[in-house]
């Protein structure tokens, strides 16, 4: 399905370590509906730069289970393994304008100041055996969430992010912001649970003069375990065969007015598209199962 260019570009960027679950379909529905109700484009990205955390065949799967929800993308999916240059290139920037440096602190020496990283690297960084962290201003940062409302953020709370890691492996941090930009994204629609990270990926676009974008952080679905449904822990697949069922229940859990039973997933989500109602999303963390 393509869209009229509005302005408005969003994007759905799954990581490609399991087929897509309930909680995933929430963010690709969401986002869709989203971009669609506002007349822009909505892209697909495959976030597939940590290999050790992918399953093989994943990427297919959660193609295979757009499709058969009818949520089809504008343009061509963009793969983060073929971004190598434009991350190296970010870097590189960022190094040579002091808004990010080499640091070879451990996890448990960090634990021992919080978790947040020193003025001062405890280990002198060694060519080739340290990761590379982004230098937070001793500012705050301040945004609106579009559900979430209004957020505050300072330095001291938040640490200095690691963008690349010390066996050669680009950080989330640094590829999202990234690829964002190279997208021309506008809006990002996600869950709650990288409402944290946008405070850093904020001062990361100062820092490369990139645009600012507006946020929608959904609350998540939780277990009976009261932990969030994600694929590392094993959150069943969704069944491709109830995809009407599937794009109902999302619904429900967004607070959006139901469509009437008859309709296929192409005509639940043109009405669901008519009847989006952002402000009708539940705000805060979590919703159960």
């Amino acid at each position: 399905m393509s869209a009229l260019h509005t302005g408005y570009i969003g994007r759905f960027a799954p990581s490609p370590s399991g087929p897509l679950h309930l909680g995933s379909l929430l963010t690709a529905v969401a986002s869709y509906l989203d971009a669609r109700a506002n007349q822009g484009q909505w892209l697909l990205r495959l976030e597939n730069i940590d290999p050790p955390r992918e399953q093989d065949g994943a990427a297919k799967l959660i193609i295979n289970s757009l499709k058969a929800h009818s949520l089809y993308w504008d343009g061509d999916i963009l793969w983060q393994n073929q971004r190598s240059k434009n991350y190296e290139t970010a870097l590189s920037k960022l190094v040579t304008t002091q808004n990010a440096y080499h640091c070879s602190c451990s996890r448990a020496q960090l634990a021992q100041h919080g978790g947040i990283h020193p003025k001062q690297c405890i280990n002198p960084p060694k060519e080739g055996d340290s990761a590379i962290r982004l230098k937070i201003p001793h500012t705050n940062v301040r945004f609106t969430d579009r559900v979430q409302g209004a957020q505050s953020y300072s330095a001291d709370k938040i640490g200095d992010p690691v963008l690349k890691r010390r066996d050669g492996l680009y950080a989330y941090q640094l590829a999202v912001v990234i690829d964002d930009a190279d997208q021309h994204i506008s809006d990002v629609v996600r869950g709650v649970d990288l409402l944290d990270a946008t405070a850093w990926q904020l001062h990361l676009q100062q820092a490369l003069s990139l645009p600012a974008m507006r946020y929608l952080h959904l609350p998540v679905i939780v277990g009976d375990d009261g932990h969030k449904l994600s694929k590392q822990s094993c959150a069943p697949a969704i069944n491709n065969q109830l995809a009407s069922q599937n794009l109902r229940k999302v619904l429900s859990y967004l607070n959006q007015p139901l469509p009437p039973p008859e309709l296929n997933t192409t005509k639940i989500l043109q009405w669901a598209i008519e009847h989006w109602r952002p402000q009708l999303i539940p705000a805060g963390a979590s919703l159960s199962l």
